[in-house]
């Protein structure tokens, strides 16, 4: 039996933003999120990249592990030929069903949780200068939400990041449930407040009203969330791959 990912998406705006750097791209084998960063077009553009890329190689062998030099690698050439752009980054967080266990590629603040047995587990590490603080115990993850300094990043793809991505392996079976999404979700909604909604809702009105409940918190960032399921696959093709964000620009 193969396992695929049945996927519901949205990347929004939100309310203080005028154009949306997130990416996002789901399939069913591959879910992933970008959060682009970088002023003028610079988020829209480095994080686009990363997802076109992410798409363009999802079926090498072993793609996970070379996909960030090749972000990399474009990142510092559009910079070089559109110098506007220079210092533009992404974050990325990839999930990809290989066999029986998923493959979790992270960089950056953009997160990965499961969902198994009604319980809500990050499966990612903030790469942040707050996870640091949280980690060495000088501040505490209360105090994280309304620091000066919550979205500063210790890893991102910005073109000569020389980052060596070591990827987390966990088993999966059906009916288990990720959500990935962007810091404009987790900056603005506590684990708890994201849980609640969960246990609540199903599919596509699931991620409609984490993205609500976002902007009725007033939403400062943009906002990306997929959520999928563990399913079999029943058809002989793969389904489609969808983009969303500024990947679908």
């Amino acid at each position: 039996m193969s396992l695929i990912f049945k996927s519901f998406a949205i990347s929004d705006l939100g309310l203080q933003r005028e154009g949306n750097e997130d990416s996002g791209f789901c399939s069913s084998k591959l879910i992933a999120v970008a959060d682009g960063m970088g002023g003028h077009a610079g988020g829209e553009v480095a994080s686009a990249i990363a997802i076109n890329s992410l798409a363009a190689s999802q079926n090498k062998e072993g793609f996970l592990l070379s996909v960030t030099q090749e972000i990399d690698t474009e990142i510092l050439s559009k910079s070089k030929s559109h110098p506007d752009l220079e210092g533009m980054g992404t974050t990325l967080t990839a999930l990809h069903i290989n066999k029986d266990a998923v493959e979790l590629l992270h960089i950056g603040d953009s997160r990965c949780y499961s969902f198994t047995g009604k319980k809500l587990t990050q499966l990612s590490t903030d790469h942040t200068v707050m996870q640091e603080l949280i980690d060495q115990g000088r501040i505490t993850p209360e105090e994280v939400m309304n620091h000066p300094q919550r979205s500063l990043l210790t890893q991102a793809l910005m073109g000569s990041s020389e980052i060596n991505p070591a990827l987390q392996i966990y088993p999966i079976k059906l009916g288990d449930q990720f959500l990935l999404c962007s810091d404009g979700l987790t900056s603005v909604l506590s684990d708890f407040e994201i849980e609640k909604i969960v246990k609540k809702y199903s599919g596509q009105e699931l991620v409609e009203n984490l993205v609500a409940e976002t902007k009725a918190k007033g939403a400062p960032d943009n906002v990306t969330v997929i959520w999928a399921e563990v399913i079999a696959d029943q058809t002989l093709e793969s389904e489609g791959t969808v983009l969303i964000g500024a990947a679908n620009g």
